[in-house]
């Protein structure tokens, strides 16, 4: 049996080491890395099913295509006769526009192994086109960190294992990033304390010392007060605060006269002593982490939220190495040069940049493109029908699109509403490298077995199509097709790579993954100037929670959360029987308050609705629940995304989605109306 080394390229916090068992060319089970220092040889349940996930009897196997959209008429084809007709189109396209910025992409984050920038290398290499940007899942707060702190880089999270407290803000890692409690363990084996402050009751909290239900949205308020009593009391490291940072006495006279801690327990919902557990915690002279997740910052508050969390944690008496103690994301993909990301394409006469589109509001931005329209839409590493929001805008574009490709492994509720489907290989059928966004833990992954009937990579597929377009318009793209994977990855491997993680070659990546060493950044410099809540630049909250009684809101009263469920990864995972076993019907957690309003019973059948949209679900009655809260975990099936819009954002990628910022009502569900 054949051994070899892998990185799971899912979007989670882990990006665990794996190694595959092959025999006679057929992958027989899947087991965690020992050598790898974070996942230590251990993987989550969906690790653990990838032989489900490669050898799933719905998995794709061949290109087809469906006449007319939406029909469900599908037609196996060959991959000579998908690349004859993408290439047509999009030199059609470019005939009739005279530019390609009526052809564009719609991908994210499916796979986050640093080749699968091909899909951008790929349309880079035509010349101006048309793109998303921005991020929908963290960079609101990325930004707040990088504003707070000047960059995102955190200590390793292993290291959370020497903290005397760990202070959890709005993240679920029981569930989320399992691989992480571990060294949470360590620390409270230790001795030290775990505080989880979210609004829902969650396995993780389950497991705290201290549980701090806090109402949605008003973290940064929760924050501030702490901050408050912090400098009341003098308990805050003053040498610090004056010293390292740039806007004390603006921010110290903003507490002053703007935060009241009578205002922070109503806007909260937590009580003054609660308020005085947490200044004991911060005041203490020795290492706290102050984890943040990502849901603080996917409302309307979300900037300012972290940027308060980030201030508390400044002002704390053990600051001293800035926010080497603050935990939110690691951008070590910012260690290299991404090639295929970084591609510059071939000059354009008159056209001089590629058209921009916020990802958050794609499909409604991408409908009202003139000169030229949007035309075709190349969909990959993401599955817009299920996540985003605004499904009935999704809907209308592709109506509009003349042609639609999309490549998955499975069939998606995007792939269900294009015209041509390739299969994509999964990350043992393909070479690649990973770095992860919370440890820091360079992988190689190898390719193990070959690919599952026709499908392919997408470095591969780019390779392939650019030649086409090539072989028809001589000098259409400029992609270096006759690069090969492992061309692309010691491309990567630059010298200062090399010496950051402590390699000669990729032949040391093959042996083992290898940590990141330790670097003086310029937060952990003396001279370095931290910068504390602002009230200027947006720095005041809107009351996001307690809105005001408008119509609209008084006939949505309740505040609709989606967090991501245990066993699934948005809509990934969705066909894997190990981890579907009784999930035939979407589940709706409600409040006693909620169901007792609406006279539900535990398993009625229930509609959530608002202006946009509604949802079935079987109803589940929780007494942990905050009364108007309804919560439905994110899963592939739950067309969720039907009750949430996106406001138009001012600044154009910049903004993640506030998918938390949604109100909706409730009632049983009556036959008559489904």
């Amino acid at each position: 049996m054949e051994i070899y080394r892998h990185a799971c390229p899912r979007n989670c916090f882990s990006t665990c080491g794996m190694l595959s068992y092959i025999e006679d060319g057929k992958l027989m089970k899947v087991s965690g890395d020992a050598k790898h220092g974070y996942n230590q040889g251990r993987l989550c349940a969906k690790g653990y099913a990838y032989t489900q996930y490669v050898y799933n009897p719905y998995r794709l196997k061949h290109p087809i295509r469906q006449t007319p959209r939406g029909s469900g008429n599908w037609k196996r084809i060959s991959w000579e006769e998908a690349y004859d007709t993408i290439a047509d189109k999009i030199l059609e396209l470019n005939k009739r526009y005279g530019s390609n910025l009526a052809s564009g992409y719609n991908k994210f984050s499916g796979n986050i192994g640093l080749l699968h920038y091909a899909v951008e290398g790929m349309f880079n290499s035509i010349g101006p086109h048309t793109k998303p940007i921005g991020n929908p899942c963290l960079i609101t707060g990325e930004r707040a960190m990088r504003k707070s702190f000047g960059q995102m880089n955190s200590i390793m999270p292993e290291k959370m294992a020497e903290m005397n407290a760990v202070v959890i803000w709005g993240a679920n890692p029981a569930v989320t990033n399992v691989h992480q409690m571990k060294f949470i363990l360590q620390a409270r084996q230790k001795g030290a304390k775990l505080i989880v402050i979210d609004p829902i009751f969650t396995r993780t909290a389950a497991t705290a010392d201290i549980y701090i239900q806090i109402n949605p949205g008003t973290d940064g308020w929760l924050a501030l007060g702490v901050a408050k009593l912090l400098i009341e009391s003098e308990l805050y490291n003053q040498e610090f605060v004056h010293n390292q940072t740039v806007n004390w006495e603006e921010f110290h006279q903003y507490v002053n006269e703007q935060v009241d801690l009578h205002e922070v327990c109503r806007k909260t919902g937590i009580s003054f002593d609660v308020i005085c557990e947490l200044v004991s915690i911060y005041s203490i002279p020795k290492p706290c982490a102050t984890w943040i997740g990502f849901g603080t910052q996917r409302n309307e508050n979300g900037g300012q939220n972290i940027s308060a969390i980030n201030t508390l944690a400044l002002l704390g008496c053990h600051s001293g190495k800035g926010n080497r103690s603050v935990y939110y994301s690691h951008n070590g993909i910012d260690d290299f040069p991404v090639n295929l990301l970084n591609h510059e394409g071939p000059e354009h006469p008159t056209v001089q940049h590629s058209r921009e589109i916020d990802i958050n509001n794609f499909a409604e931005n991408a409908s009202k493109l003139v000169d030229p329209p949007l035309k075709f839409l190349w969909i990959a590493l993401r599955n817009p029908l299920s996540q985003d929001q605004d499904f009935q805008a999704w809907e209308s574009l592709m109506k509009e699109l003349e042609l639609i490709v999309t490549v998955d492994l499975f069939m998606t509720k995007s792939a269900e509403l294009s015209d041509i489907v390739l299969p994509a290989a999964s990350h043992f059928e393909e070479m690649d490298l990973n770095v992860s966004y919370w440890h820091h833990w360079l992988s190689v992954n190898e390719k193990a077995i070959p690919p599952y009937y026709e499908a392919k990579s997408d470095l591969q597929i780019a390779r392939e199509l650019m030649k086409k377009l090539n072989d028809r318009s001589p000098g259409f793209s400029n992609f270096p097709s006759e690069r090969k994977p492992i061309d692309w990855i010691r491309e990567e491997l630059t010298p200062s790579v090399k010496k950051l993680y402590s390699i000669e070659s990729i032949d040391d990546l093959l042996e083992c993954p290898r940590l990141r060493t330790e670097e003086v950044t310029k937060s952990s410099s003396s001279s370095f100037k931290f910068r504390l809540f602002s009230q200027g630049n947006k720095g005041t909250f809107t009351n996001s929670f307690n809105r005001g009684k408008s119509d609209v809101e008084e006939s949505y009263p309740f505040q609709l959360l989606t967090p991501q469920s245990l066993l699934k990864i948005h809509s990934q995972y969705e066909a894997l029987p190990w981890l579907n076993q009784g999930a035939e019907q979407e589940v709706v957690e409600l409040s006693e308050y909620a169901a007792e309003k609406n006279g539900i019973l535990e398993g009625d059948k229930v509609e959530l609705f608002n202006q946009y949209g509604k949802i079935a679900a079987i109803a589940r009655i929780s007494r942990f629940l905050p009364q108007k809260v309804v919560l439905v975990n994110q899963a592939g099936k739950n067309p969720i995304n039907r009750l949430i819009v996106q406001k138009p954002q001012k600044n154009k990628g910049k903004s993640s989605m506030n998918f938390y910022d949604s109100s909706v009502n409730i009632r049983k569900w009556c036959e008559n109306d489904g």
